[in-house]
């Protein structure tokens, strides 16, 4: 049974970092594309904001994050991460891993970012 583990989030001021992990069970993690999901205070959308192939390949940023976040991923420890720098407010939120929509697994419990101002 595929699943997965969010970990590293934490409280932060505005302009702060952190790095988040996450692990995934399974044997499907290394042939597949992973990506960092974002779900806002309030908000039922999970918006994608990173993305990784398992193999050679240009990384999927969205606008909001670009030159701020940079995911990498450890095939051989099947983990995911998002190293995340010049934090905002408005990257407040839980963060989530799973891989591209159309190939979704369970989701895991994510894991609470709090930017402060």
């Amino acid at each position: 049974q595929v699943q997965l583990v969010e970990s590293g989030g934490g409280f932060v001021q505005a302009g702060g970092s952190l790095r988040l992990s996450c692990v995934a069970s399974g044997d499907i993690f290394s042939r597949n594309t992973m990506a960092w999901y974002h779900q806002a205070p309030g908000k039922q959308q999970r918006l994608m904001v990173a993305g990784i192939r398992s193999g050679v390949g240009t990384d999927y940023y969205a606008d909001s994050v670009r030159g701020r976040f940079t995911i990498s991923r450890d095939n051989a420890q099947n983990t995911v991460y998002l190293q995340m720098t010049h934090l905002k407010p408005e990257d407040t939120g839980v963060y989530f891993c799973n891989r591209l929509p159309d190939n979704w697994v369970p989701w895991g419990q994510g894991t609470q970012v709090t930017v402060s101002s």
